[in-house]
């Protein structure tokens, strides 16, 4: 599976982008999908997962009401709606792909990363 994230860019705080993650591969829908995001200096982070089909997913407190992520694999495609954005949301995103969805949190169980989408809020 490849993937390739896009929709970045740069916002002011209060505002809103919609983040894309488009896939390769007929296999996409037998994949899980996390978000994650790396700001400057900082360890990449979780930020949401949606298992295969879409019936569960999971969020980061921090972005939680916030950010909702749905897929369409019809289109190989996973979004995140990011709304109501904050400066600390300022971080290059990237979406990557997994064969299971126990221990979503952790990049380790991811087999297929995107290439990242940079986010910048302003205040």
């Amino acid at each position: 599976v490849q993937l390739q994230a896009s929709g970045g860019g740069l916002v002011q705080a209060g505002g809103s982008l919609r983040l894309s993650c488009a896939a390769s591969g007929r296999t996409f829908s037998s994949y899980a999908i996390g978000w994650f995001r790396q700001a400057p200096g900082k360890e990449r982070e979780f930020v949401a997962h949606i298992n295969w089909s879409g019936s569960v997913t999971h969020y980061a407190d921090s972005v939680k009401g916030r950010f909702t992520i749905s897929r369409d694999n019809a289109k190989n495609t996973v979004y995140l709606q990011m709304n109501s954005l904050k400066p600390e949301d300022t971080a290059v995103y990237y979406c990557a792909a997994s064969g299971y969805s126990r221990n979503y949190y952790y990049t380790s169980v991811y087999d297929y990363w995107g290439q990242g989408t940079l986010v910048t809020v302003s205040s």
